[in-house]
């Protein structure tokens, strides 16, 4: 009875040629595109591009360049880190905050608060990039949001 009831294949599938029956409607309204199953169609729709060293096919969606840790590792040969690369702020920070607190101590200039966690560098000219000794002062948040705030 089932024999009876079975269509006969009228359409190929796209990915692995297997031969399958798909309404003509349908067949139509896909452009000719036909899959046997899920996974053809998930084969079909996946975006791949070629791995930098080898060529292998990866994910375009994941932004990687190579397809292994070893492609990566030969792709890294050659590069210099940190040469020529802009100064680390929170290191040049950190550098300046000593410079100020050996010249001027660990406590606000202004009011003597001492908690130097939170003791903030001022730049009495208001230009940041003037790191002068002279320029420069520790202040508690409150001193500084003083200077800052009601202009004095």
């Amino acid at each position: 009875m089932s024999e009876l009831y079975k269509r006969k294949p009228n359409a190929q599938c796209c990915i692995c040629s297997k031969q399958v029956y798909r309404r003509p409607v349908e067949i139509e309204r896909n452009n000719g595109k036909v899959y046997c199953s899920s996974r053809c169609y998930g084969v079909a729709c996946r975006k791949e591009k070629p791995c930098v060293i080898c060529g292998k096919a990866i994910l375009a969606g994941l932004n990687k360049k190579t397809c292994s840790r070893a492609c990566a590792n030969k792709n890294r040969v050659g590069i210099k880190y940190k040469v020529g690369s802009p100064k680390d702020k929170v290191r040049s920070l950190k550098a300046l905050r000593k410079r100020v607190e050996s010249e001027y101590g660990t406590a606000c200039v202004r009011c003597g608060y001492n908690k130097t966690s939170i003791l903030q560098i001022h730049h009495r000219d208001k230009d940041h990039y003037n790191n002068n000794i002279k320029n420069l002062e520790l202040l508690c948040p409150n001193c500084h949001a003083e200077i800052h705030l009601l202009k004095k």
